[in-house]
């Protein structure tokens, strides 16, 4: 099988990597050729500590990759998060020369090149220039200017900006593993694109990915990506704080989190405790399941105020001065949580109770024909296979470009082949043999004088 043929989305997170290779049914879903998982070791809070055990785990989840796909694996398309991420809006404009031509790809890609060059902070480099509407002259919400006719294109972007460095680190570790970086994708966006419907984009809606080591947040509306922004908290602190708070290792704090937490004390019986094996011949440990219960919900909520607080600097919760709520910026589908953090029992119900959007857990394998034994069911791979669903467009759309060149060079041909060659006139060569042997014209005066002096000799004779 050919490398075209297939994609790869690597997910670089704080606890784990994975690897999904897959491919386009002929039904326009997602067929999954093969997963590969490693422990994450040299990743905290979504950025790269240390190199060389980030470049092992990475090397470990293609290795499985491959053997599960039974595919080598060159490329990736590679997901960023981490709290040196931020955005902000930019509006800029472009002049066109000919206001009779209409406006095309090109003229988009230049004004997303100008935005590019927009100065940020020190140290800091634009990830993605994501515009979000248009406006022609004075026609204003544009989405698809294309085709369209005007002097002046103006455009209002989403910008994702991050630290250098931590993305340096990222591309160095991924190109010392053996691979090719085919692009680097903002974290919520790719699992943005492997749970959300359509609907819910259009209608307005928040996905909060709760990973290892950060909560990625992406608010959309309209179809249009309107705010991103990456906690940097995640089920990590939820852990270390039942390691603290119930004196235990991180080993049995993180299975007492994924196998007893609940983000609901309420929920939980008085009289139901979980034993913990002690430590070297210590005596064992009994944590009620309501203590338990408590330190994690403590935790959970301060996430999920933060998630308020960054749905607030957007607008979701704006109301105009008569009292009706703005609708441009309303999320009328409410709040997409995914990601392993996702997992914990009754976390649903505390994040409508905090945040008073409606919620859901967004599953991974909507897109997936092939997942008969629901292994990419859980939330935790929704970024790896959103990562997949980039790669896989990125190659369709370098083909497409591909078959169109092609097209244009077969036409150009044809058009050259068909039309009349132009018949260069020769210029008639005379012999000099013909030059010597034409008389030479006289002037006409002397012709005159000679006809004048014979006039007069005939006379006399």
């Amino acid at each position: 099988m050919e490398a075209n043929e297939y994609s790869v989305g690597l997910d670089i997170g704080t606890t784990k990597i994975v690897a999904i290779v897959g491919r386009r049914s002929a039904h326009g879903k997602i067929e999954v050729m093969g997963v590969g998982k490693s422990k994450s070791l040299g990743v905290r809070k979504g950025i790269v500590h240390n190199i060389a055990h980030t470049i092992s785990s990475i090397k470990a989840a293609i290795s499985e990759a491959e053997k599960s796909a039974k595919v080598p694996i060159k490329k990736v398309t590679v997901g960023i998060a981490g709290k040196h991420i931020r955005s902000l809006q930019h509006t800029d404009y472009i002049g066109r020369q000919d206001p009779e031509s209409y406006i095309t790809e090109v003229d988009i890609s230049k004004l997303k090149e100008q935005v590019k060059k927009i100065a940020v902070h020190p140290g800091e480099e634009i990830i993605h220039v994501l515009p979000q509407e248009y406006k022609v002259d004075s026609e204003e919400e544009i989405i698809e200017p294309i085709g369209m006719h005007g002097t002046r294109l103006e455009a209002k972007f989403h910008v994702v900006v991050g630290q250098m460095a931590s993305i340096k680190n990222v591309v160095r570790c991924v190109k010392e593993a053996g691979l090719e970086l085919e692009a680097l994708t903002l974290e919520p966006l790719a699992s943005a694109e492997a749970v959300l419907t359509q609907e819910e984009k259009e209608a307005g809606v928040a996905i909060v990915d709760i990973g290892g080591g950060t909560t990625d947040v992406a608010v959309f509306k309209d179809n249009i990506i309107r705010h991103t922004c990456v906690i940097p908290y995640g089920g990590g602190i939820i852990t270390e704080d039942i390691k603290e708070g119930c004196s235990i290792i991180e080993k049995h704090a993180e299975q007492l989190k994924i196998n007893f937490g609940s983000a609901v004390p309420e929920l939980e019986k008085e009289n139901a405790y979980v034993t913990i094996p002690g430590l070297h011949g210590r005596e064992e440990k009994e944590i009620s399941l309501k203590s338990l219960a408590s330190i994690i919900s403590a935790r959970v909520e301060e996430i999920l105020e933060m998630v308020n607080n960054e749905l607030k600097s957007y607008g979701a919760y704006e109301m105009k001065s008569y009292g009706v709520n703005e609708q441009k910026r309303k999320l009328i589908a409410g709040m997409v949580l995914t990601g392993g953090g996702s997992n914990l029992r009754n976390l649903r119900q505390l994040a409508n109770y905090v945040t008073g959007f409606d919620c859901r857990i967004g599953y991974a394998n909507e897109y997936i024909i092939n997942d008969k034994n629901q292994l990419l069911r859980s939330p935790e791979y929704s970024t790896a296979i959103g990562l997949l669903m980039e790669s896989l467009r990125i190659n369709e759309k370098q083909e497409n470009l591909e078959i169109q060149h092609k097209k244009e060079e077969e036409v150009s041909k044809l058009v050259e082949e068909v039309a009349p060659k132009p018949v260069e006139k020769q210029p008639e060569t005379v012999s000099t043999k013909e030059v010597q042997e034409e008389p030479k014209k006289e002037a006409w005066s002397v012709r005159f004088m000679k006809k004048f002096k014979n006039f007069f000799e005939e006379e006399e004779n």
